[in-house]
């Protein structure tokens, strides 16, 4: 368990640290290429799109194979993409490299395929822990990466960094011999109960299932708006880029104790309802950050507090999955459930860009994400969590 939870939290770390810095290029590209917000958002969108649908592949061939193949060709994807964003001439070639190589890449080096490896080697009693280290691995390399990234762009050029991130991402390959599985010694997994389709029909038929897709989609939405947009918010309103990385670093620090709490709650509480308060809290969160004066001050403030609800999703989302259908498909349906995540993170990312460039604010795009909390709180309160009765389930019930 040691090695699967140190080896899996350091490829987070490098993987979710790397993309959640991605907001910092914006300026610097657009300005350099001569292209508009709408058109870098739309190729972070893509990139989230991909990397949700991936994802349900990438769990599919973990479950099957085992994650250590699959996080080897995501490191080598991650390389790839990274390079190629620093010589992509057009907005196609920029969209195909941070949208679609970059995509593919994170689908294969975070929390699906990691939770999966977690889930088959962690005891259901210490499982949604587990997963709470391994998000607080994800966000602790926010707080180590984007202060890093900054510092690389304004001492290097955004070029530049973007290269040395592609050599740092093949860290990740030697990381990954830490989570070979003796189970997939033969190339395949064990015998299992269900199909894959089986495990879908069944999955898609539980209303459960549904309301954390739908809760997941805010989560999306919120978040990578923030990430993404956030830093440009800032220097809109005339605050320095230093505050804009100081805000990110303390949403990658304080997201550490927030979802590793939200994990160890996770084995305490009704995982349902730490989700319900997690979403409600960042609606209020967001609503006090509009109304209250722009400051350095506010926005560390709104920064720390968002941080303790940032990805303290992840671990009760996964283990409620887990909890209802056991771990044999976990990497399949936790990559489902993620990619409507995704698909929030595309409207989140997308949308902000598009009604900037024609409102020439973000205040819509805040309003929206505070309604969806409010409404993400109320859907996860119906969820079940107990185990499904197989039997009752395959016949409708």
């Amino acid at each position: 368990m040691t090695q699967v939870l140190l080896c899996g939290a350091a490829i987070v770390t490098l993987s979710m640290g790397i993309r959640h810095g991605f907001g910092l290029w914006l300026q610097p590209v657009t300005q350099s290429q001569g292209w508009s917000r709408e058109t870098f958002a739309f190729a972070i969108a893509i990139q989230n799109l991909v990397w949700g649908f991936s994802g349900i592949f990438a769990g599919m061939l973990a479950d099957r194979f085992g994650a250590f193949r699959v996080i080897l060709g995501g490191a080598v994807l991650y390389a790839l993409g990274l390079l190629g964003m620093a010589h992509a001439s057009t907005p196609f070639l920029f969209s195909v490299t941070a949208g679609v190589l970059i995509g593919m890449a994170q689908a294969g080096t975070t929390y699906a395929v990691i939770y999966g490896v977690i889930g088959r080697n962690v005891a259901a009693d210490k499982r949604s822990w587990a997963m709470g280290i391994a998000a607080a691995a994800g966000s602790f390399g926010q707080f180590l990466m984007v202060p890093t990234e900054g510092f690389l762009i304004s001492s290097f050029g955004w070029k530049e960094a973007l290269m040395m991130l592609g050599l740092a991402s093949l860290l990740m390959v030697p990381l990954a011999t830490g989570l070979r599985e003796p189970g997939f010694a033969g190339h395949a997994a064990g015998q299992r109960q269900q199909s894959i389709f089986q495990a879908l029909s069944e999955a898609f038929r539980y209303p459960s299932f549904q309301l954390l897709m739908a809760g997941y989609f805010v989560c999306g939405f919120q978040v990578v708006f923030i990430g993404v947009h956030m830093p440009s918010y800032l220097r809109d309103k005339g605050l320095s880029p230093q505050v804009a990385s100081y805000a990110l670093a303390l949403i990658g620090l304080f997201n550490v104790f927030g979802t590793y709490a939200a994990g160890a709650l996770g084995q305490r509480l009704q995982k349902k309802n730490i989700l319900a308060f997690i979403y409600l809290a960042r609606a209020i969160a967001i609503s006090l950050f509009l109304l209250v004066p722009l400051s350095p001050a506010s926005v560390y403030v709104f920064s720390s507090v968002m941080g303790l609800l940032w990805l303290s999703t992840v671990p009760p989302t996964n283990a409620t999955v887990a909890q209802i259908f056991g771990v044999a498909h976990l990497s399949m349906l936790s990559g489902f459930v993620f990619f409507s995540h995704q698909i929030g993170s595309f409207m989140g990312v997308w949308l902000g860009g598009y009604l900037y460039d024609r409102t020439g604010s973000y205040n819509l795009v805040w309003y929206i994400a505070i309604v969806l909390g409010v409404l993400a709180a109320l859907v996860n309160l119906p969820i079940k969590e107990a185990s499904i009765n197989r039997k009752d389930a395959l016949q409708g019930a």
